[in-house]
């Protein structure tokens, strides 16, 4: 068996970590996990400082941009990044690579990178939530929207994965 896989965790002790986590977050922080919000607060706050009245005061981004980027949000999304490197570190998985289909080239594997980051991201803005924030934070209450965007978040996998199956048939 390959050294890396057994380093990674039982799936079923991350899910039942991840629940626990969930409800943690919730009960300590009145809301739940997201991802998405962070980029939202980033990017109006960079806005805001190239141009300065970019946003009218009921604009979308302007709520963000007076929030700033000292929110809960992006300080959960920066320990994540920060906990992900440390543990890739720690279990001596950290390998930097250009990861994606073996079919396609180098510049392929990027562009399919960058619009399928791109269509998530106007995805889950869209649905005013991640697959964190709205799939798991918006299901854990046994909320409608959440379990919706599941389903729809899986669908549209499938159908890509469909799509783009022929880039990762080994040549």
């Amino acid at each position: 068996m390959n050294n890396a896989l057994r380093r990674t965790w039982n799936p079923y002790i991350a899910g039942t970590a991840l629940g626990v986590l969930l409800f943690v977050t919730f009960f300590a922080t009145d809301h739940g996990l997201g991802v998405t919000g962070a980029t939202t607060s980033l990017t109006a706050v960079a806005v805001t400082i190239v141009a300065h009245n970019a946003f009218g005061p009921h604009d979308y981004l302007a709520a963000y941009a007076r929030a700033g980027a000292n929110t809960w949000i992006v300080w959960e999304v920066l320990g994540l990044v920060i906990g992900g490197f440390a543990g890739s570190l720690l279990g001596g998985r950290f390998t930097p690579k250009l990861d994606g289909p073996p079919r396609a080239s180098s510049l392929g594997r990027v562009a399919l990178a960058l619009l399928g980051g791109t269509a998530s991201g106007f995805g889950a803005r869209m649905s005013m939530g991640c697959t964190s924030g709205m799939g798991l934070s918006g299901s854990a209450p046994l909320a409608a929207a959440g379990f919706l965007f599941l389903v729809g978040f899986f669908l549209a996998g499938a159908m890509f994965a469909m799509v783009l199956k022929p880039l990762w048939q080994r040549r």
